[in-house]
């Protein structure tokens, strides 16, 4: 199935949270940070099954610009400087749809490898 875009996007940038809103009145907020950390790119998911890359440190992380990409996908630019991924439309709507999962299997990650979400600190534990 493909996903339509959502009928608006709003970039809050003080909150730093990209809102979307579907035609059917779902509407979503995603933190930079949560885009970030799923970032389509191949920096972030590697190039082969297995080989991504867990991103540590990005908490305070913004976004500085959205860009459309054809009618299929959005390409966002982070203020880390990061803006290789595009985001189509179906994974955008897959990453709003299971938010609570990816977030969570995200923290788990983090705290396996002895990360945090906090640029230049080392988790204690």
């Amino acid at each position: 199935m493909h996903a339509v875009p959502p009928k608006d996007i709003k970039l809050h940038a003080k909150s730093k949270t990209l809102e979307l809103i579907y035609s059917d009145q779902q509407q979503f907020e995603l933190s930079a940070e949560y885009l970030r950390v799923h970032s389509p790119s191949a920096e972030v998911r590697g190039h082969g099954v297995g080989n991504g890359v867990l991103q540590t440190g990005k908490q305070l992380v913004g976004i500085k610009g959205l860009e459309a990409v054809g009618n299929y996908a959005l390409k966002i630019t982070f203020d880390d400087g990061h803006d290789s991924g595009l985001f189509t439309w179906e994974y955008l709507l897959d990453l709003c749809q299971h938010y609570d999962s990816y977030w969570n299997r995200y923290l788990a990650e983090l705290s396996k490898a002895g990360k945090t979400r906090h640029a230049n600190m080392i988790a204690k534990g």
